[in-house]
């Protein structure tokens, strides 16, 4: 485990749009373009191995370059090389951080200046969500999953403990990329859970108003 002292000023910034990583969560990618190929070829040579994954922002007038101040850190835990060269990695959810500038430089890929503070729970034990009614959320996750053709293994999702049943939903289900960061700078677990609840209502009601859960 990471410890807050570890942390770098400065991280590789992987911007994509839809991938969401969360602090104790994995995430798979695939990687193949030149650029970041080299990000992770450097990060592995670091003590940390860390990546910042942090969703573009799209701002008028910045031709796409921006990008959300929140973002996640995830350290390579797995790392494979395809025979064309391609890289399969997994990032270990570390911690939370904000940007807080870009850094110009001869880098094929983004760096940035980032705080750490105010994630200080992040790098703790796993979380817990104390008013969270799993039997009421399992049955408004079942009726979403028959909406959609969805399968699921229910059994697991029954004895999953609360962060990585709701931490790998809200990475795993497709939601727009705003929705996305929502989930990401949910302050707790259960404001994570309640922002969930709300984006699967709001998705099987097709955008109307009325709520689903009495």
């Amino acid at each position: 485990m990471i410890k807050p002292a570890e942390l770098p000023k400065t991280i590789a910034i992987f911007p994509l749009a839809g991938a969401l990583l969360l602090p104790r969560s994995r995430l798979p990618l695939h990687i193949f373009e030149p650029r970041y190929l080299q990000m992770i070829e450097d990060a592995l040579k670091t003590d940390t191995r860390l990546i910042g994954m942090v969703q573009p922002n799209e701002v008028p007038g910045r031709d796409g370059n921006g990008l959300h101040q929140i973002g996640c850190a995830g350290r390579i835990t797995q790392f494979s090389e395809t025979e064309d060269g391609r890289y399969m990695v997994t990032l270990g959810g570390v911690s939370r951080f904000r940007v807080v500038e870009e850094i110009e430089g001869f880098s094929p890929y983004r760096r940035c200046d980032v705080n750490w503070s105010g994630f200080d729970r992040d790098l703790g034990e796993d979380e817990f969500d104390d008013t969270f009614d799993r039997t009421r959320f399992l049955d408004l996750l079942g009726r979403y999953f028959d909406a959609r053709g969805l399968s699921a293994d229910w059994d697991t999702l029954k004895d999953a403990e609360d962060e990585l049943l709701i931490n790998s939903l809200s990475m795993m289900l497709e939601f727009e990329d705003e929705d996305k960061q929502a989930l990401l700078e949910a302050p707790s677990l259960e404001t994570r859970r309640e922002t969930l609840v709300t984006l699967i209502e709001f998705a099987m009601r097709g955008g109307q108003e009325e709520g689903l859960m009495q």
